[in-house]
């Protein structure tokens, strides 16, 4: 890049008052008495909607802020901002949370868009743009030297990143920086201190820092919250969603014969769109998106053949996969010490079992499947302690609930730390609800979720692999290890939660919902409502229900999705499934299914309400609905009742 950067475009003020964007999407720019107050915690639901993820090249930038919702109004329409000759997007706090998907900061970029500023920036978000070249920032006062024309010197993009970082800004991104890493002309430079007391999180990433990509040497003494490292993978995956925009933009960069890095220690997953043809809307299909997403199966099937990848695929019959990725890791593959990446920002899930598991965008995976390794900022640790034990039916859904209900979360302060959860509390939760509250650190904005392995680790590695495995003394933080800060959860004094509408943050305690609260769809799935214990929670609330020969009421849909087809079975054998049948669910074959828009389980209209136990909730995430969230038990529950209560209603 050059020493200083001329932004010739008009500059977007995402606003909160639609017919402000409007305004500047016609053409005329705001007075700066007119700039706020800017939207906050814009998600990545909102700057590519699932949808427009379909399409994995340059046409993603007719679509950036499609989803974009100011009131009730949905001011953005296709081809209005690369219209509109915008080169700089201006929002407030939390700018790119939820999921991992890179379409979101590559929409904007082939939209004209080459800065984007914000109060703050959720992790993998900002990690996504500085990959591809996109620059941000969190100074406001580039504004007014932006209006005056004004160069910026790139120092400026730069300012407060490790070396690693500072230095792929600098190259325009990260396949320019690993082409001149690969090729011996930068080296990252390695962090040097004396061995320091440690948290776990810092342990594991010292272990796996790369000292010579060339030999493999990996190792560290120590590490410090801040430093830039390279961090060696146990395990790299990604889904259909991600594979081929991954695969596209790696021959680009280094040609169609490129070799892949330990090929053995990559998987793939179709897992998300197995259901699309179910659901996909008339309009939708209209505009030729199912043709659209129906490219990325055959897409991501050459490529993993190409390269020898394993991948798990739909089902012979076409009615679900084999699992969903964060799932399958957890059930087969992973194990404690290890660290893993995959291209969803609910890979954490797996961090339930004691390894380092974080999500990466695009390009992070596509450099990653040639190096084996993964460009790491050393994060902080916010420490969680679970105080005293929870009460008999409440769940870990519950208790992250209440997590992203408290100001401290829901203002960003936990953006970019790993939330590492111990204490008493744990010993009431199985390996499948820790696997909730880590999966869940994506909702709290966190780098990942983690929890230190301990006995019921090995029981459930070797329930589920008939694996024996020992700890080693290290799996576990140091005494004096530094944590940014703690946060104290009294368990004893937890109940049932909800989330309302709109945010997985809108947190409040069941006990204090003080409307009736009609229910139209129930859905029991995904990979936090779909492991063996979410089913076990809501089969115990069914099984009176369906002995009894009791249904949900008219008007009510009531779907159940496993995460894997591991469980499905399990689920059979053990006779839940044929309860909730009994009592009218639909069950469906494993998928992401209605998370993520794709399949049976998304509302229709604005005034359907589902109560759903999947992980979140931002508007359009599952329909245009009203999607209240609640643990397994609540939506089986609300599901018999047709109206939102607790499973002791």
């Amino acid at each position: 890049m050059p020493d200083s950067i001329r932004f010739d475009g008009r500059i977007l003020f995402l606003t909160e008052d639609p017919e402000r964007i409007r305004r500047q999407l016609a053409g005329e720019d705001l007075e700066p008495s007119e700039t706020g107050p800017l939207r906050d915690q814009i998600s990545t639901d909102e700057i590519t909607p699932a949808f427009i993820c379909y399409h994995f090249d340059e046409k993603l930038g007719d679509f950036p802020y499609l989803g974009l919702k100011c009131g009730e109004a949905f001011p953005v329409k296709e081809g209005a901002v690369r219209a509109g000759g915008f080169a700089v997007s201006v929002a407030g706090k939390r700018r790119g949370k939820g999921s991992s998907r890179e379409a979101s900061p590559y929409a904007e970029q082939c939209a004209g868009i080459r800065l984007v500023i914000a109060e703050s920036f959720e992790r993998i978000y900002r990690q996504n743009a500085q990959n591809l070249g996109l620059l941000t920032s969190t100074d406001f006062g580039l504004i007014p030297r932006l209006r005056r024309g004004e160069a910026i010197p790139l120092p400026e993009f730069t300012e407060g990143l490790d070396p690693v970082t500072a230095e792929i800004v600098q190259r325009g991104g990260l396949f320019a920086y690993n082409a001149a890493r690969l090729a011996g002309e930068v080296v990252p430079p390695l962090p040097r201190h004396a061995a320091r007391p440690m948290t776990y999180a810092e342990k594991l990433l010292a272990r796996h820092a790369v000292v010579d990509a060339a030999s493999g040497t990996v190792g560290l003494p120590a590490v410090r919250p801040g430093d830039g490292l390279f961090a060696k993978a146990d395990w790299r995956f990604s889904h259909e969603y991600v594979t081929p925009m991954a695969a596209r933009f790696l021959e680009k960069a280094l040609g169609p014969d490129v070799a892949l890095r330990d090929a053995d220690r990559i998987l793939a997953f179709r897992d998300h769109l197995t259901f699309l043809h179910h659901s996909m809307k008339p309009e939708h299909r209209a505009m030729g998106l199912l043709t659209v997403a129906e490219r990325l199966k055959p897409a991501q099937e050459a490529f993993c053949a190409k390269h020898g990848i394993r991948l798990h695929g739909e089902l012979s019959d076409g009615l679900g996969s084999e699992g969903i990725c964060h799932s399958l890791m957890a059930e087969r593959y992973v194990s404690p010490g290890q660290l893993v990446v995959g291209t969803d920002s609910h890979t954490p899930h797996a961090g339930a079992l004691g390894c380092l598991a974080f999500g990466v965008g695009t390009t992070d995976i596509a450099n990653a499947w040639v190096t084996g390794d993964v460009r790491v900022t050393v994060p902080p640790t916010l420490r969680v302690r679970l105080n005293g034990r929870l009460r008999s039916g409440v769940s870990a859904k519950d208790l992250v609930l209440h997590l992203l209900a408290q100001p401290f979360i829901r203002e960003g302060g936990a953006i970019g730390q790993v939330i590492e959860y111990m204490g008493e509390g744990l010993l009431d939760l199985d390996t499948d609800e820790r696997a909730t509250l880590t999966n869940m650190a994506a909702e709290i904005g966190g780098f990942t979720g983690l929890v230190a392995p301990d006995a019921e680790t090995l029981r459930f590695i070797q329930e589920r692999r008939g694996v024996e495995l020992a700890l080693e003394p290290w799996m576990r933080g140091d005494e004096g290890a530094e944590y940014a800060q703690t946060l104290d959860v009294d368990c004893a004094t937890l109940g049932p939660m909800l989330a309302r509408p709109g945010d997985p943050g809108n947190g409040l305690a069941l006990a204090d919902l003080d409307e009736a609260v009609p229910v139209h769809i129930a859905y029991l799935g995904s990979c936090t409502g779909g492991k063996r214990e979410d089913l076990r929670r809501a089969y115990e609330v069914v099984r009176k229900a369906a002995a009894e020969g009791r249904q949900v009421p008219e008007g009510v849909r009531f779907f159940v999705q496993c995460g894997s087809e591991d469980v499905r079975r399990y689920a059979e054998a053990q006779g839940w499934m044929a309860a909730f049948e009994a009592v009218g669910a639909v069950v469906l074959g494993s998928s992401c299914g209605a998370c993520i828009n794709a399949g049976p389980g998304v509302s229709t209209r604005p005034d359907q309400v589902t109560i759903s136990a999947i992980n979140r909730n931002f508007p359009g995430r599952s329909g245009p609905g009203q999607m209240w969230l609640a643990s397994p038990a609540t939506v089986a529950a609300s599901a018999l009742a047709g109206r939102i209560v607790g499973a002791d209603a």
